[in-house]
């Protein structure tokens, strides 16, 4: 009793210091940062383990066992026993993404928003106050399933990135929390689902923050996004085990002479960005014009792609004779990348590998844009590393024939160029450098990353992959309000206030058709304070003084005291924000300036609160403002 009794009294004690507003360490902030984050990785993780699971048995079945076509995958892109090598179908495979596109379309139609890649709807979410409806977590996977199981062209990543905010929103609506957390949740989300399918997950945080704005990033929701990003990946590597998604040269040795090759390669492989960027623009116009119903799109764009791909893959087969090889066109094409690092028993040598790198890169460009641009629920992540890296792997074996350098290793130009792709259209060159470092294992790729991003970042400043990204924060919506407010709190009352005038107040006894008279004349003057032995008492308003005009009784029994209401008031070293806030918040258009002993000094307007806003923000130029030289204080 006596131990219970001490604890007891020490947590009165303590308590209150480890929780109150000056405690060294704000634990209710931290405690509840953790768990929302934790809950969301959590979901996310969960979610990316079952889409996961769900999408690799689905191509199992409808496109290998089916339509005998053997996917080209990546080191960990697949956790069952690969089968015995079916008879290939190609009329099957020619028809399989066309339905599968179909379906999508009829999926979709519950929830428009999930049409597409998947990236543009989350930061278009994010910038219009950061709720994602709860039905996109299942829509957006079944749409996914539809196209990816079917041999669509394009990536888990964006449906990822969606389910992944829409389920930051979930959490964020379930706890009540603020618009503010609900924003960094759902990019929380983003982050947990990224790292659940890429396995990287300082890189999937890094760009979950990034990917919001061309010339900045999220910095609030860091964190948070680490917390979920390790905590989804820990769920996904206990399921499916730890490893990185593609295989690679152990190290990769820095040859400074080698420098000038990688930043041709940034200046190639950002061309090929741009291409991508305007070919894919230009089939979304293509699809958009197309006189069929919206779920019909997709179907028309996945015909088109078997069609495409199919071909492709029978002249390719002919000259390898690899019946049924995937090449990596159908999907997102990471095992495309690595062909492009690693080689492959089918791969020509010589020039003849590089043709066809090249070629592949180019076909994939246009295989992307038909499955993204028609409406497929298929994310553009996928395709951009593919397509880099892809243009990378081929760069490297033109540059060790034409060189014959022996330290020249192809690999390392393939990662830096999925990096450098991606990272240029997507203004993400933080993230994209640190994604690459990752899959490799280590930083060897570094100080040539480095390069290849600056140089793709200039290059790229007019090309943006995803139209709802905003240059900064001060181009966001819901960063509007926020950023009003932090001008405003560098602003001090006294710099603006209108202070020298002589202006009229009354005393608590002043009758009310005084006031009324007053306030006829008044031609600046829009409240009167009410003052007692110099001291502010009350405020007359002009809601107060239009009530008594349109009184058709007899007014005169009315004092000043019976009218006034609180004596409002700011003092001269207060900052707009406070000011503005106790303006808005009474609904009044001025308020007075007062000193330490509440003595009235001047007033304060709305429109000088507008004027100095726009000249600090730099959208305008304040006006002169007309101050009197003659001072004084008319009492009634």
């Amino acid at each position: 009793m006596q131990l219970r009794s001490w604890w007891s009294k020490r947590n009165q004690q303590l308590l209150p210091i480890i929780f109150s507003d000056t405690a060294p360490l704000d634990l209710r902030i931290v405690g509840r940062m953790l768990l929302h984050a934790a809950l969301v990785g959590a979901a996310a993780g969960v979610a990316g383990v079952l889409f996961f699971g769900a999408l690799e048995y689905t191509q199992r079945f409808l496109l290998e066992n089916l339509a005998g076509y053997m996917a080209l995958k990546a080191h960990g892109e697949t956790f069952a026993t690969q089968e015995a090598p079916r008879a290939f179908r190609p009329w099957l495979l020619v028809l399989l993404p066309g339905i599968g596109g179909l379906a999508c379309g009829l999926v979709t139609r519950l929830a428009p928003e999930t049409r597409g890649g998947g990236g543009d709807a989350m930061i278009d979410a994010f910038h219009h106050g950061g709720a994602i409806r709860a039905r996109v977590i299942w829509v957006k996977a079944l749409a996914s399933l539809c196209t990816l199981g079917t041999g669509g062209a394009g990536g888990r990543e964006g449906p990822t990135m969606q389910i992944g905010g829409a389920l930051g929103s979930l959490v964020a609506r379930v706890l009540k929390v603020g618009a503010r957390e609900r924003r960094i949740l759902l990019v929380a989300g983003v982050a947990a689902g990224i790292s659940a399918v890429f396995r990287t997950p300082l890189g999937a945080a890094l760009l979950a923050v990034e990917v919001l704005y061309r010339d900045g990033f999220e910095s609030d929701a860091l964190v948070p996004s680490i917390l979920a990003s390790v905590v989804a990946y820990s769920i996904v590597i206990s399921v499916f085990g730890e490893s990185t998604l593609l295989a690679h040269a152990p190290r990769f040795g820095f040859v400074p002479s080698h420098l000038p090759l990688y930043g041709l390669l940034a200046l190639v492989v950002a061309a090929l960005a741009a291409g991508f960027v305007w070919v894919l623009r230009s089939f979304r116009a293509f699809f958009k014009d197309l006189k069929v119903p919206d779920w019909v799109r997709p179907g028309v764009g996945g015909l088109m792609l078997g069609v495409l791909s199919t071909s492709l893959i029978l002249l390719v087969g002919a000259v390898t004779n690899t019946d049924g090889q995937g090449l990596g066109l159908l999907g997102g094409g990471y095992g495309a990348v690595q062909m492009a690092i690693s080689g492959a028993s089918w791969l020509p040598g010589g020039w003849l590998a590089v043709e066809l790198l090249l070629l592949l890169s180019v076909t994939k460009i246009l295989a992307a844009s038909l499955t993204i641009g028609s409406g497929g629920s298929a994310g553009d992540f996928a395709p951009s590393l593919a397509i880099g890296g892809l243009c990378g792997g081929a760069f490297g074996r033109a540059a060790q024939l034409l060189l014959n350098d022996p330290r020249l290793d192809p690999g390392a130009f393939a990662l830096v160029g999925m990096g450098v792709f991606y990272g240029g259209i997507a203004h993400v060159p933080l993230s994209a450098l640190v994604l690459v470092c990752e899959l490799a294992g280590n930083y060897d790729l570094l100080v040539p990353l480095m390069l290849a991003q600056g140089i793709a970042f200039v290059a790229l400043r007019k090309r943006q992959l995803y139209d709802a990204q905003v240059p900064t924060q001060r181009d966001s919506p819901v960063h509007r309000e926020s950023l009003l407010l932090d001008v405003l709190k560098a602003i001090r009352v006294r710099d603006i206030a209108i202070t020298g005038r002589p202006f009229v107040t009354f005393l608590p006894s002043t009758p009310a058709d005084q006031i009324l008279r007053h306030a006829s004349l008044a031609t600046w003057q829009v409240v009167f304070p009410v003052v007692k032995e110099g001291r502010m008492v009350g405020l007359v308003s002009g809601s107060n003084t239009q009530i008594l005009a349109n009184e058709r009784a007899d007014t005169s029994w009315a004092l000043a005291a019976d009218i006034m209401q609180p004596p409002l008031s700011v003092y001269a070293d207060d900052d707009l924000r406070v000011a503005t806030e106790r303006l808005v918040s009474n609904g009044i258009r001025a308020i007075p300036v007062v000193n330490a002993d509440k003595t009235v000094i001047g007033f304060l307007d709305e429109s000088d609160v507008a004027r100095a806003y726009l000249k600090a923000a730099g959208g305008a130029s304040a006006d002169s403002h007309t101050r009197a030289n003659t001072s004084g204080i008319m009492v009634v």
